[in-house]
């Protein structure tokens, strides 16, 4: 009996010895935001660095939406079981910051022999999480809008392709209705403050607010109620009004109504790339953002979300964030990222890698938005914006154009009452962060 007992003994032990090394990978979470295909890709990219190595193991996990996201990170780190890494959106950006519960990107990587090299990133990319030269996070999922078009709707009423500027692009929008090729020429997207005002503001080099829009403070002001954006939401009621550009109603996803060939046009994310690929049955292209005629434009500005690494973990779990970081840091990385997900790759070196590729040989719409980015040097009103409270702000803002829209307001009240609320909470947040960044 003895020989087989011990047998049985060796087996064990070498059963066990196995899976203490299967448990001796240190193993971390990400809560995310992605559903749907991105959260596949998620899924995927942890797969990816997971099977690169033995030591560490990031368990993905969906949280809901960005809000949702935060407000259950908010309520982790009160009960101390915070995971170690937290996606949140860039307007969320001061909220992190701010929150006395993150380690900041670039200390974390020094510490563990991983040092970031900022000047790898896209510029607007990096600077708007970037403090006094540190990265705070790590730049994942980033996007910016541009204008998607049907070519079909376009050729119908004789035109080859969108003009560069909002002087040559409203006659045409204009004209499409005029012949009936669509119901409607232009969507406006659901988030248009981001896309129809901010990134206008950053595209035609004019400031949307003081200390170059929040970056150098927080006694920061609105401004965005005088000059050439007065003049944009006009142009947009002007639309709205002729019922050239359509507003989405409840329920109703805009980039859709671009997708069934209901409306020619919409000015949404580049991310959005996955959603014309899969439904539009029609010739489409896309387009740079439209700008002001005599103006030499500038870049656009980011949207998306970063990573975040949180406070109260082990050495050992900071050494498991800092390789996972470094992995989506990699070049071939970026470029699978960019080219599974349609955000742009956020290194220059991926972008290059990509055109080496031939990629956008054969998905020129791709870089659109990667051009538009990475265009000159940004300047102080297209560096980024860097606003407290900034969703609840925003809904105030397309609260008061929309009031403007329908015709409750003439649009100067309208942006000076969009200003006025905004302000308000601006001062509100400096009250309660006096000291912070």
């Amino acid at each position: 009996m003895r020989p087989f007992y011990g047998a049985l003994a060796g087996a064990g032990a070498l059963l066990l010895a196995g899976l203490n090394s299967a448990q001796a990978a240190t193993e971390i979470e990400f809560w995310h935001a992605m559903s749907g295909a991105l959260g596949e890709r998620v899924d995927d990219l942890v797969k990816k660095f997971n099977d690169s190595q033995k030591d560490y193991v990031v368990k993905a996990i969906a949280k809901g939406n960005y809000d949702e996201v935060l407000n259950g990170t908010i309520a982790a780190y009160r009960a101390k079981r915070q995971p170690e890494i937290v996606q949140s959106n860039e307007r969320s950006f001061l909220t992190m910051v701010n929150s006395g519960a993150i380690v900041p990107t670039a200390e974390l990587m020094e510490q563990q022999g991983r040092p970031v090299d900022a000047s790898k990133f896209i510029a607007p990319v990096v600077s708007y999480y970037t403090i006094g030269g540190k990265l705070q996070a790590m730049p994942f999922n980033s996007s910016t809008p541009i204008l998607f078009y049907n070519r079909d709707h376009f050729k119908a009423a004789g035109f080859d392709k969108p003009g560069a500027t909002w002087q040559e692009l409203e006659p045409q929008l204009d004209a499409i209705k005029a012949k009936g090729v669509s119901k409607c020429a232009m969507v406006l997207p659901g988030d248009y403050e981001w896309s129809f005002l901010e990134n206008y503001s950053a595209v035609n080099d004019i400031p949307y607010a003081t200390k170059r829009n929040g970056m150098d403070g927080l006694d920061t002001s609105f401004v965005f109620n005088k000059g050439k954006l007065v003049g944009q939401v006009e142009r947009m009621k002007r639309l709205v009004s002729s019922n050239v550009m359509q507003l989405a109603g409840q329920g109703i996803i805009p980039i859709q109504l671009f997708t069934s060939g209901e409306c020619s046009t919409i000015i949404a994310s580049t991310a959005s790339h996955a959603a014309v690929v899969a439904a539009a049955k029609f010739d489409w292209s896309a387009a740079e953002l439209p700008y002001e005629q005599g103006v030499t434009p500038r870049n656009s500005v980011i949207g998306g979300a970063a990573l975040w690494t949180l406070k109260g973990h082990t050495p050992e779990k900071y050494k498991a964030v800092a390789a996972f970081y470094d992995f989506l840091a990699k070049t071939d990385t970026q470029v699978w990222w960019h080219q599974a997900t349609g955000y742009v790759p956020v290194t220059t070196a991926a972008y290059e890698a990509a055109k080496a590729q031939g990629y956008y040989q054969k998905n020129p719409t791709r870089e659109i938005a990667v051009v538009q980015l990475m265009r000159g040097t940004p300047s102080d009103n297209s560096l980024g914006f860097r606003i407290g409270n900034s969703n609840q702000i925003n809904v105030g803002i397309m609260e008061e154009v929309s009031a403007a829209f329908l015709g409750k307001k003439p649009v100067q009240q309208a942006l000076d009452d969009a200003v006025s609320r905004g302000n308000e909470v601006l001062r509100r947040y400096e009250q309660l962060n006096a000291g912070k960044k």
